[in-house]
């Protein structure tokens, strides 16, 4: 999946809902990254990697869409 512009720079993006942080990419379905978008309750990480995700108590999405 291609970046959204607002994460051109970014590829761990997490949801304050949830959090879980996604690799977008390597996210296969669009919809998720939609619904993120939608409902504002995104966050970004620097750096940008998933050991700062896991610090911030987030976990690495791995269902249906994941790639």
């Amino acid at each position: 999946m291609e970046r959204p512009t607002n994460f051109a720079h970014h590829r761990f993006v997490g949801d304050k809902r949830t959090l879980v942080v996604y690799d977008v990419d390597r996210l296969v379905d669009q919809s998720i990254m939609n619904e993120l978008l939608e409902a504002r309750t995104f966050l970004c990480f620097a750096p940008d990697t998933v050991v700062e995700a896991r610090n911030r108590g987030y976990r690495l999405y791995e269902g249906p869409g994941a790639g």
